[in-house]
This record gives structure tokens, C-alpha cells and sequence, in this order.
């Protein structure tokens, strides 16, 4: 087995590539190790001394370590745990577990544009972010501002701030004009 690595735009993630299906469709984040209980793949990720966070794509691991550690000293270890688990046969997700779909729901007025909303972010943003090791998901509405869920390497990445203001509010202000704002939320 072969897994590649990619860089991402935040320094503190990295996106592992093993050559197959992680989670096929949907997303899984683990921002800490009491979160990943289940995951049998995130578990055996988290036991390596300095992983801060994990975070499943379709066919990613993205992977986002402390401040203390280099990657030169935990990499080697990341690999190992992958492929171990890969080899091990065990499942990602432990028993009923499933990825979420990943955009919260959204009930009351507002229906109509909240559906805009969600297909421009499956359309155009999700695809882009999952290229750099992230999710970005509808977290809600409310007078005109979009709360989003950054996760993955989109979660404290130094640009995330850039990639929502000046990306994804020009997009959504664009094709709806009901849009004035777009924020981040926290987890």
C-alpha cells in the first residue's frame, strides 16, 4: 500500500491519500481524541504522540498536528497508523456509525434561499475545500447572514478567514442577493 501526502493551505494539517475509499461519500471530523470513539481508523490516528486533530473525505485522511511537533518526527508514524489500520480490515466507522451529511438542517422561512445556499456550497465550495483537506457545511441563517462549519485542514488554516470573506460571501452575494454576510461558526 502506498499513501501519498499533500500539503495544505494551512501548515498545521496535512491530507493523506491512501488510493482508496476512506468514506466514500460524506465527511467525519474529529477536532479532538474524545471524538473519534467512533472511528477505529481516527482512534489508532490519535494515538500518535502530537495529533491534534482528524478529520475523513471520500478518499482522504487530512490530519492537523500541534504546535510542538514537526512533521518530519510524526509523519512516519501517521503512515503506519493508516496503513496498519487499512491492512487490520477493520471498518472507518465503528458499527451503525455513518458520516453525517453534513449540512445542518434548517427549518422556518427562508426555506427557499437555505436550499440555494446549500447547493451553491455542495457545487461550487465543497469540492474546492476537499482538494485542500476540508468541508465547509451550512451551519445556518439568520438576516441575511450565513453561518458556516469550517472542518478539516479549513479549521484554523491562516486563510480561512480570506477563502470566506473575499470567496465563498462574493459567490453566495452574487447568486443571492438576500446574502449580506458570512461567518464562521465554532464546532
Amino acid at each position: 500500500m502506498f499513501i501519498q501526502t499533500e500539503s495544505t493551505p494551512n501548515p498545521a494539517t496535512l491530507k493523506f491519500l491512501p488510493g482508496q475509499a476512506v468514506l466514500g461519500t460524506g465527511t467525519a471530523d474529529f477536532p479532538t481524541a474524545d471524538t473519534a470513539g467512533s472511528s477505529p481508523l481516527a482512534e489508532r490516528i490519535f494515538k500518535v504522540q502530537g495529533v491534534a486533530g482528524v478529520f475523513f473525505g471520500a478518499d482522504f485522511v487530512t490530519v492537523t498536528k500541534t504546535d510542538d511537533v514537526d512533521w518530519d518526527h510524526i509523519k512516519p508514524a501517521i503512515l503506519g497508523a493508516i496503513m496498519e489500520h487499512f491492512q487490520s480490515g477493520q471498518p472507518i466507522m465503528a458499527g451503525e456509525a455513518s458520516a453525517p451529511a453534513g449540512h445542518a438542517e434548517h427549518t422556518g422561512e427562508d426555506g427557499e434561499i437555505v436550499e440555494q445556499i446549500k447547493e451553491l456550497l455542495d457545487t461550487r465550495v465543497r469540492p474546492a475545500v476537499a482538494q485542500d483537506g476540508g468541508d465547509i457545511t451550512f451551519h445556518g441563517f439568520d438576516r441575511g447572514i450565513v453561518y458556516l462549519h469550517m472542518q478539516g485542514a479549513c479549521a484554523g488554516c491562516p486563510s480561512s478567514t480570506l477563502t470566506l470573506k473575499m470567496g465563498i460571501e462574493n459567490l453566495l452575494k452574487h447568486y443571492i442577493p438576500e446574502v449580506i454576510e458570512v461567518r464562521p461558526v465554532a464546532a
